[in-house]
């Protein structure tokens, strides 16, 4: 009996102890949780209640009649959250994806990271003439220029090519051959935000608005003449169809360019003043074939014939081939200047494809958008609380809360790429398409003008504004705006009303 009495007081003592131990483990799970889940704080801690009340009034604007708003506002230097609005709430960010983009980039890439495109033959040259094909091999350059083929085109006419008996071939398997993210919209594939992605694509200008041509429209001599029009670079692709007619100074321009669905025509109509001119950047249909006809015109104006039988195609370069020539793009860091000032929607979607090359050997959509989700992990955030569907932010069905955008904001200030991360961010009120970029003409206040450094974005319903703002005592704060279901033209007025009442009375 004794016996039995011992074995169940020890077993007792056992059971207490056991929830004590568990009490603690959870308490420790808990604390953890607290450092990881910044977002978990309380919000308003150190935010004194008069900038409180002014974030509070622009919520109350008409403009934002329908909408949901969702703002988050971080303290610079600790992370802690300040003030939270729908910050938990997932929203669609357009453009602000591409922070989690550009951070994932210099993050698996590094910020040193090129990408190179490839001239190779598999033939003999004998005599000036290449025996066999020519290849144009790209491996996802977003900033490949016409100027970069006529190089090419030297280089080979220095090593004693003077005609190529075979075809030129471009080389596009470094990605898949899926050309438009899955949630792009059919009426955006000809505007050169929605420009096809290929590993062998062309840029017409310095923009690097790649897969795409500038199409210029100027007036005739005189009124009820044809239109003129000029596209660069110049190439046989694609055919126009002029149906512009030339009106008189001083009345309105009129005009539509839009690329036919599936093909090349681009058809140019309606009416263009005298003393007038118009722009517009077009994608191609199947830009690494837009690629390869530039090349041989570039070839044959360096002095390289081909012979009769000849032609442009696409397929992989083999083994045997031979590299005569090639040519590394600039670095990843600043490749970012144009993808994140200009807000280049190519760049977003190539750089998710590299990723995926990189890492799991893909280059396909699938396999980037699984890199940076595992990045967005990496760097704190809340998976699962997003969707994440391309790297540009054009789809309307990427989602992210305000607080994980702004958590991303914080967390990457501690990674030694961060200074290539924040250079890449348009500066408000910055005069230069590549330092102000989209905030050029935003924020030019005298408290706010050089102050804030944030990524924009816009799509239909949709306006969002993220980044840094240091305020006039110096403090610096992180915050996240994103503004859904909108159908006021000037809601980024109220975004810009936000960031200015933080960076004047923070």
């Amino acid at each position: 009996m004794r016996l039995k009495k011992v074995l169940c007081i020890l077993l007792v003592l056992f059971f207490f102890l056991s929830l004590h131990t568990s009490s603690n483990r959870a308490t420790n799970e808990i604390e953890k949780t607290k450092v990881v889940s910044v977002a978990a704080q309380p919000a308003g801690k150190e935010m004194n209640s008069e900038l409180e009340t002014l974030l509070e009034s622009v919520k109350q604007d008409e403009r934002l009649n329908g909408s949901v708003v969702g703002i988050s506002i971080r303290k610079g230097s600790t992370g802690e959250i300040l003030y939270s609005s729908l910050g938990e709430t997932r929203l669609h960010p357009a453009s602000n994806q591409k922070l989690l983009t550009a951070a994932s980039a210099l993050m698996t890439l590094g910020p040193d990271y090129t990408f190179s495109t490839e001239v190779w033959a598999d033939g003999k040259i004998k005599n000036g003439v290449l025996h066999g094909n020519l290849y144009l091999r790209g491996k996802g350059d977003p900033t490949l220029l016409r100027e970069d083929l006529v190089q090419f085109a030297l280089d080979l006419k220095s090593k004693g090519i003077d005609r190529i008996d075979g075809d030129l071939i471009g080389d596009d398997s470094w990605f898949d051959d899926v050309r438009l993210s899955q949630d792009l919209n059919w009426s955006d594939e000809g505007n050169y935000t929605g420009a096809q992605v290929s590993a062998l694509t062309l840029s017409p200008d310095s923009d690097f608005d790649t897969g795409t041509v500038l199409i210029e429209t100027f007036p005739g001599e005189k009124a009820g003449k044809p239109g003129k029009i000029k596209v660069t670079p110049a190439n046989e692709y694609i055919a126009i169809l002029n149906k512009t007619v030339t009106v008189d100074a001083g009345e309105p321009r009129k005009l539509s360019v839009e690329r036919e669905h599936g093909n090349n025509r681009i058809v140019i109509s309606g009416e263009i003043p005298i003393k007038s001119k118009q722009e517009n950047w077009v994608a191609v249909w199947e830009p690494a074939g837009y690629t390869v006809n530039v090349f041989k015109l570039a070839l044959e104006q360096a002095g390289v014939s081909f012979s009769k039988d000849s032609s442009e195609k696409r397929g992989a370069t083999p083994k045997k081939a031979k590299l005569l020539t090639s040519k590394a793009s600039m670095p990843l860091k600043e490749i970012l200047i144009p993808f994140m000032k200009l807000s280049n929607n190519g760049h977003g979607e190539i750089l998710a494809k590299e990723m995926g090359k990189v890492v799991h050997g893909a280059g396909s959509w699938e396999k980037g958008l699984k890199v940076m989700e595992e990045c967005a992990k990496l760097l704190g955030m809340n998976t699962a609380s997003m969707l994440i569907r391309d790297g540009s932010g054009m789809s309307h069905k990427n989602m992210i809360p305000a607080n994980e955008i702004s958590r991303l904001l914080y967390a990457v200030q501690s990674e030694e790429w961060f200074p290539a991360f924040e250079k890449s961010l348009p500066v408000a009120g910055s005069s230069g398409r590549l330092k102000g970029g989209t905030l050029r003409s935003r924020l030019t206040g005298d408290n706010v003008e050089g102050r804030v450094k944030a990524k924009t974005g816009s799509i239909t319903g949709v306006s969002s504004l993220s980044g840094y703002v240091t305020a006039k005592s110096g403090t610096t704060y992180i915050f996240s705006i994103m503004i859904n279901n909108h159908l006021s033209p000037s809601v980024r007025e109220l975004e810009d009303k936000i960031v200015t009442i933080l960076a004047e009375n923070g």
